[in-house]
């Protein structure tokens, strides 16, 4: 699947950010929108010279919530950045080479012991962030493993993630890759009505076809 995947599309260069920091600031403000939101949101802190963990804790929520609009919910989000930018500033002086030498079970712990940080915010930090060895895995994933009949419709979000790990080889690039790659099929072809006849994933459906649809 990978490879049929990758023939399609080629590498996905994702994530797409300047930084490691840039990649947490991202990972939080593409909750429940689109990513040309998001680099409308991080533009405003790169324009403010913003874009740093302490400038950042430092600023006033009002501030931070009026910078990053374009994301949308961005009162809330304002607040869950700065939740995250607490535990970085706070509990590793800002230093986020300190931050990724942590074990990553235990940073992903402290990760997600932040509010408003979810399974798959904190594992895009560490796979896309820290390059630790993570599978990210999101609605796409669960939509293009599900139909092709490889996990129940009913797996979790730490069922479908110990899935992919047992079945991917261990390698942040190939995490990386292969993640985007799902995304991007996902958002193409495997739509809440999918679109199965060019999709580069045809070949691999059971033979009625897409597990859980209705012809």
């Amino acid at each position: 699947m990978f490879e049929a995947l990758y023939e399609r599309y080629g590498p996905q260069h994702w994530w797409p950010a300047e930084t490691p920091f840039e990649v947490m600031v991202g990972a939080v403000l593409a909750q429940n929108t689109s990513w040309k939101n998001v680099r409308r949101a991080i533009e405003n802190l790169k324009d403010a010279e913003l874009l740093e963990p302490r400038a950042l804790y430092d600023l006033d929520a009002e501030e931070l919530a009026e910078l990053i609009r374009p994301a949308g919910y961005f009162t809330r989000k304002a607040q869950r950045l700065r939740n995250l930018l607490k535990l970085v500033v706070e509990r590793y002086g800002g230093r986020l080479d300190r931050m990724f030498a942590t074990d990553p079970s235990t940073l992903r712990e402290e990760l997600l012991s932040v509010n408003g940080v979810g399974p798959e915010t904190a594992d895009s930090i560490l796979l896309y962030a820290a390059g630790k060895p993570t599978f990210v895995v999101d609605t796409y994933t669960h939509r293009v493993l599900s139909r092709h009949g490889l996990v129940e419709a009913e797996i979790g979000y730490e069922g479908l993630k110990e899935f992919c790990e047992d079945h991917v080889p261990e390698d942040v690039a190939h995490y990386n890759e292969y993640h985007a790659l799902l995304v991007r099929v996902g958002h193409e072809f495997c739509k809440p009505r999918p679109k199965c006849e060019a999709c580069p994933l045809k070949a691999f459906l059971p033979a009625g076809g897409p597990v859980g649809i209705e012809g």
